[in-house]
């Protein structure tokens, strides 16, 4: 019982909690940048480079044996093409992690600049406030 006790602690916790929202929203916004990268940027990439389609790149290393029409042993391909368009996600994905860390990096900069309130004054300059606001009455 003592096991699930310190677990529900640990999992209530809020950094447990807004590292799962994280993963949550991170896995959703790699589909989303994969979905852009596959669906929007590659297809005009492979038109300006002569309608090559990216996800069919690839080096045959050993054919495929067929016999009678079918499929034996598949061919053993290296997919370079599928390897292009998982980098291109990758620096996507990247670069707008930088862009967020960045602005909230400025964030917090610019609490940072907000002028301190100046230091309370020494107890003796008080004090000597004190004797001199009394003397002008």
């Amino acid at each position: 019982m003592k096991i699930l006790t310190e677990f529900k602690q640990f999992a209530m916790r809020g950094n447990v909690m807004d590292m799962a929202v994280g993963i949550i929203i991170g896995g959703a916004f790699g589909k989303i940048v994969s979905s852009f990268v596959s669906d929007v940027l590659m297809p005009p990439i492979g038109l300006i480079l002569g309608g090559v389609n990216f996800t069919e790149l690839k080096a045959t290393i050993k054919e495929a044996v067929v016999e009678a029409g079918e499929t034996v042993v598949p061919a053993v391909t290296i997919n370079y093409g599928t390897f292009i368009q998982v980098t291109i996600d990758f620096l996507i994905i990247a670069f707008a992690i930088f862009m967020m860390i960045k602005f909230m990096n400025s964030l917090s900069r610019k609490k940072e600049e907000a002028p301190a309130p100046p230091p309370a004054p020494a107890e003796d300059i008080t004090l000597l406030k004190e004797i001199r606001d009394l003397l002008k009455k």
